[in-house]
């Protein structure tokens, strides 16, 4: 009589979760799958920061500072994105870029970013709307594309492309290229039609606490076409290989 009160305790028990198995399924958090997975009711707001490159660049004569960094705050469906860059040589600030974006996920590894750009360094500053897509590509290459569009009916494009490679669980090693293009020439700000310049970088850092991550490298930064002209023209080298030495920092 005990072995049979057991068995129907235990039919019971596995009927009950057979039953709520599914109901757990299609709870509130998981009722539909978004394009990223199943959605969750989470509002928390998160706030994240990255100095990628924070660098000096040397070939032996001189030599100038480069910055490059993002952050985001928001909600996993809903950030505010602002991402700068730009480089100090011989007391002037060039190649000035900061944009402020509105992102939000399209798919499990893709989120799309819309929003504003503008070029603030010494020499006549550019408004551009911008619209991109930014994420990781198949190996896990972080990959940024974007288009911009200026109220002048000047068109840019850039693509941002590098891969983190695990050499040891701090060392890495890491492969960057930028490419940006532009639709019309712009004398005033040394741009040239179409390619106009390429940044390619081979970094080697060692990240102390996963915070912070001293690095060394070699970046090759070279301008193509009626960029690389205009460059000659104002006393500048189209071709620029440097030794780097920089900080990666989160936060």
């Amino acid at each position: 009589m005990s072995n049979i009160c057991r068995f129907t305790s235990a039919a019971l028990t596995m009927g009950v979760i057979a039953i709520s198995v599914p109901a757990l399924a299609e709870s509130p958090n998981q009722q539909a799958e978004s394009p990223y997975g199943y959605k969750l009711n989470d509002n928390s707001v998160y706030i994240h920061g990255v100095l990628s490159q924070m660098e000096g660049r040397l070939n032996g004569q001189n030599a100038y500072f480069r910055w490059d960094g993002q952050a985001w705050a928001g909600t996993d469906e809903n950030k505010i994105w602002f991402k700068t860059e730009g480089r100090k040589y011989a007391g002037r600030t060039e190649d000035g870029d900061q944009e402020l974006l509105y992102d939000r996920p399209i798919s499990r590894f893709f989120d799309v970013q819309a929003g504003g750009r503008y070029d603030l360094d010494s020499r006549p500053g550019r408004g551009w709307a911008a619209l991109g897509v930014e994420g990781y590509a198949p190996e896990f290459i972080n990959v940024e594309a974007t288009v911009y569009a200026s109220d002048q009916g000047h068109y840019a494009a850039r693509l941002i492309a590098s891969y983190n490679l695990y050499v040891t669980q701090f060392l890495v090693a890491q492969p960057q290229i930028e490419m940006n293009f532009y639709t019309k020439r712009d004398p005033a700000r040394l741009v040239g039609a179409g390619l106009a310049d390429i940044d390619a970088g081979f970094r080697l850092r060692y990240e102390i606490g996963r915070k912070f991550a001293p690095y060394i490298g070699v970046a090759d930064y070279q301008q193509f076409g009626g960029t690389a002209v205009l460059a000659r023209q104002h006393g500048e080298h189209a071709r620029d290989l440097r030794f780097v030495v920089g900080i990666r920092t989160w936060f």
